[in-house]
């Protein structure tokens, strides 16, 4: 019986390893739909330095996520033994690289805003710092358990801050970081012409929309395997997700006119909006979730082009992750009610106050980040590199033979 017991638990084990793997590299695999959505969105002498910034913002973000960012977050270090770290089928090993994912793809949400003007070693640095510290110290807020956050909500409005999947954790908190670079970085060159804003086309339509179905895709495994276990796999996420999906391309197709940049990040906007919540929201929650972010997104990115002077957020990662994510975090104590057919065990206090903790830290995180890494050392161009392009100020090589 107790070799049966034992084969049993090594199952287990085994089979919740290789899930959260699969989960990782998923999640891994989104890191190419946000190059691509990037190259396909910058102006062509710009592409290179895209491809480039989300690879090397992956490596440093790999390396400081497990010295200093995990264990920030987790109070859980890998200085240890080799046979320590492989016990349970190194299981926690492979937990780190699922949730490494998520806190790598923080600079790659701020990489988007940034695009254009940025110069290459100050902004990866900035990037550490992000995700070494400001990223993990609300992570383990919410999800560590620390300083007690997470009690004193459940005590005082009946539950604590629900957040299954990261649409505060990770992308809100992306987008408002972002939010704070971008301030901080300044509008690009001949945005402004005779006291009127100019918008720069997409680059590369077929480009921006390869990037949007590989984080489409990618986004079953995000949101689906956040259970983390095998026992903990919901279908209902998975519909939930779909769903949300559906509803922001819909309506970023109706509002946004059929514009194709607005029709495929719609269904991003949808996809951020619902992780939050999309293990405790029936589907119809879900879909309207999900098409409330769609408008959002519309909404918002056609007001920022086309009137504010000091933001310019070129991929519109403000409101896609910053404010659909807070939207997110909202709606999953709304929607995830009882009464309109969710699971219950949510506030919507809880999820208020949740979300906007989630916001100050972030805004307030990042812009000291950035204005201590501006002031040691300048994160933007010079006007004659952006003017040539950071293609070839940077990397020296343009995106194709003509550049």
């Amino acid at each position: 019986m107790d070799s049966i017991n034992s084969a049993v638990e090594t199952l287990v084990s085994s089979a919740n390893t290789y899930f959260i793997l699969l989960g990782a590299i998923m999640v891994f695999a989104m890191h190419a739909g946000f190059a691509f959505l990037e190259v396909g969105t910058v102006r062509q002498k710009n592409q290179v330095n895209a491809l480039v910034k989300i690879l090397t913002d992956f490596g440093i973000s790999a390396l400081v996520y497990f010295f200093v960012g995990y264990w920030v977050a987790y109070d859980t270090h890998f200085l240890t033994s080799a046979s320590e770290l492989a016990q349970n089928n190194g299981y926690e090993l492979v937990k780190f690289f699922f949730l490494l994912t998520f806190a790598a793809a923080i600079p790659a949400i701020i990489s988007g805003g940034v695009a254009e003007r940025a110069k290459f070693y100050p902004m990866l640095i900035a990037a550490a710092c992000v995700v070494g510290l400001v990223y993990p110290f609300f992570e383990g807020l919410i999800w560590g358990g620390n300083y007690g956050f997470q009690g004193w909500l459940e005590q005082t409005f009946g539950a604590g801050f629900h957040d299954f999947a990261g649409s505060v954790v990770v992308h809100g908190v992306g987008g408002w970081i972002a939010l704070a670079a971008v301030i901080i970085l300044g509008t690009r060159q001949g945005r402004v012409r005779n006291g009127q804003l100019v918008a720069f086309a997409p680059s590369n339509i077929p480009f921006l929309a390869l990037g949007a179905w590989i984080l489409c895709i990618g986004w079953f495994g995000f949101n689906v395997m956040s259970a983390q276990t095998l026992d903990g796999i919901s279908g209902l996420v998975a519909v939930n997700s779909l769903m949300a999906m559906v509803g922001g391309t819909l309506v970023a197709m109706l509002v946004g006119k059929k514009d194709p940049g607005f029709i495929h990040n719609g269904p991003l906007a949808g996809l951020v909006a619902v992780c939050a919540g999309s293990d405790v929201m029936h589907p119809v929650g879900a879909l309207i979730t999900g098409g409330v972010a769609g408008a959002l997104f519309v909404f918002l990115f056609t007001h920022m082009q086309n009137r504010w002077h000091q933001i310019d957020d070129v991929l519109g990662v403000w409101p896609l992750h910053g404010v659909c994510g807070a939207w997110g975090g909202i709606a999953a104590g709304v929607f995830g009610l009882e009464a309109l057919g969710g699971l219950g065990g949510v506030s919507l206090m809880a999820q208020i106050v949740g979300t906007l903790a989630g916001v100050a830290i972030a805004f307030v995180g990042g812009y000291l980040v950035y204005r201590i890494t501006h002031a040691i050392s300048s994160i933007r161009l010079s006007d004659e590199e952006e003017f040539n392009g950071a293609d070839l100020s940077i990397h020296r090589i343009g995106a194709t033979s003509n550049d």
